[in-house]
C-alpha cells in the first residue's frame, strides 16, 4: 500500500510563497495545514521519553492508535484480539467495528492478570493483546514480568495502555521496547497533562510498526491547535509535575476519608487519578450524588456496587465528602 502523499509531505523546506496545497492565502494563523508527522512535537516527546523519533506515533487520542492497530495488524473474521476485563471499553468497541473476534480472559478477584497457563493456552498465533496498566476502571498496575512472558510467547502485538502511568510509581513499559520487539505502548496527554479536549495520544513501538501506522493514518490527523497545546504543556513540565503530585496527595487524602464511611465496603488500590470504591448500595449513593450536582462513574454493570471516583481539586473532594457524610 502507498500512503497518501500530501503537499506537506512532498515539500518540507522553507519558502516565501506557498501555492501547493490549495489553502486560503489570507493569514489567520490556521490557514496552513499542520505538519502531517508532527516532527516538532515528536522531537520534544523524544527528549522526555528517551525514545527515537522513528519509534513515536501521535494520534487523535489513544483511541485512534487503537483503531489503527486493529486495521493494520488484524484480519477481519480471522484474527483475534485478547482483553482482560474489567478494562477500558474501547478495545471491545474497536474490535467490533473492525469485525475482529474478541477473547475475554477476566482478571482475578484482586484484578490481577490470570495465570500464564490460562493466557497462553488461549492465544492464537497472531492478533492483538491489550493490557491496560494502570487498569481502567480498577486503578491497579500489571506485573511487567508477566507482560514480558506473554509477549515472548505471542507472535502478534502486545499493547500496553499506559494512559494513567504518570500517576504511578511503576516504571513505564517504554523501557522494554528494545527488549520486546512486538510491544506497543500507548500513552496520552489527556490525563496528567490536562489536554483531554485537545485529543493527543501517543504510541511507542518498533520503527516497523510505527511506519505502518503512519502509512494508514489520515494525512493531517493532529490539528495545529492540539500540536501547539501539547508543546506548551511540555514546556511547562514542572507545573504539570506539581499538579500530578497534588492529585496523588489528594488521592491518598480522599482514600483515608472514604475508608471512614460506613457505606463503603472497600477501596481498591490505585496507581491512577481515580479510586474504585465498593459501596453497600452504589445505586443509592450514585443517585444522591447526582441530585447534589456531583457526577461520578457508575461501574456497577462491570463490578458490583462500585463507583469510579476521579480525584478532583481539594475543594471538589471536600464537597464530595460532605455530601457522602450527609448520605451516611
Amino acid at each position: 500500500m502507498q500512503a497518501y502523499s500530501s503537499a506537506r509531505d512532498e515539500f518540507k523546506g522553507k519558502a516565501d510563497i506557498w501555492l501547493d496545497a490549495n489553502e486560503n492565502p489570507n493569514e489567520t494563523e490556521l490557514n496552513r495545514y499542520p505538519d502531517p508527522l508532527q516532527l516538532k512535537l515528536k522531537t520534544e516527546i523524544s527528549k522526555i521519553k528517551n525514545v527515537p523519533l522513528e519509534q513515536i506515533f501521535i494520534g487523535n487520542g489513544s483511541d485512534e492508535a487503537i483503531d489503527l492497530l486493529f486495521r493494520a495488524f488484524c484480519e477481519p473474521r480471522l484474527s483475534k484480539a485478547y482483553i482482560f476485563p474489567p478494562t477500558y471499553g474501547m478495545y471491545k468497541v474497536s474490535a467490533a467495528i473492525n469485525n475482529i473476534d474478541l477473547v475475554e480472559l477476566p482478571l482475578t478477584k484482586t484484578f490481577e492478570l490470570p495465570s500464564s497457563e490460562k493466557i497462553l493456552s488461549n492465544l492464537k498465533s497472531d492478533g492483538l493483546i491489550f493490557i491496560c496498566s494502570p487498569n481502567n476502571p480498577t486503578g491497579n498496575s500489571m506485573d511487567s514480568e508477566r507482560i514480558k512472558e506473554i509477549a515472548t510467547n505471542f507472535n502478534g502485538l502486545i499493547v500496553v495502555d499506559e494512559a494513567y502511568i504518570d500517576f504511578s510509581i511503576n516504571k513505564s513499559a517504554i523501557s522494554l521496547l528494545q527488549e520486546i520487539p512486538n510491544l506497543v505502548v500507548l500513552q496520552t496527554f489527556s490525563k496528567a497533562y490536562g489536554l483531554a479536549g485537545a485529543r493527543v495520544g501517543t504510541a511507542f513501538a518498533s520503527p516497523e510498526v510505527i511506519s505502518i501506522l503512519n502509512k494508514i493514518k489520515p494525512p493531517y490527523n493532529i490539528n495545529s491547535l492540539s500540536i501547539d497545546a501539547a508543546l506548551n504543556v511540555i514546556k511547562n513540565k514542572e507545573s504539570i509535575q506539581n499538579q500530578i503530585d497534588e492529585i496523588i496527595l489528594e488521592r491518598e487524602i480522599l482514600r483515608i476519608a472514604l475508608s471512614n464511611l460506613t457505606c463503603v465496603n472497600k477501596i481498591f488500590p490505585s496507581d491512577a487519578n481515580f479510586l474504585l470504591v465498593e459501596f453497600t448500595d452504589s445505586q443509592l449513593v450514585f443517585a444522591e450524588l447526582i441530585s447534589k450536582g456531583i457526577v461520578v462513574r457508575n461501574r456497577n454493570s462491570q463490578i458490583k456496587n462500585c463507583l469510579r471516583i476521579t480525584i478532583g481539586t481539594k475543594r471538589e473532594n471536600e464537597k464530595l465528602m460532605n455530601v457522602l457524610n450527609e448520605i451516611v
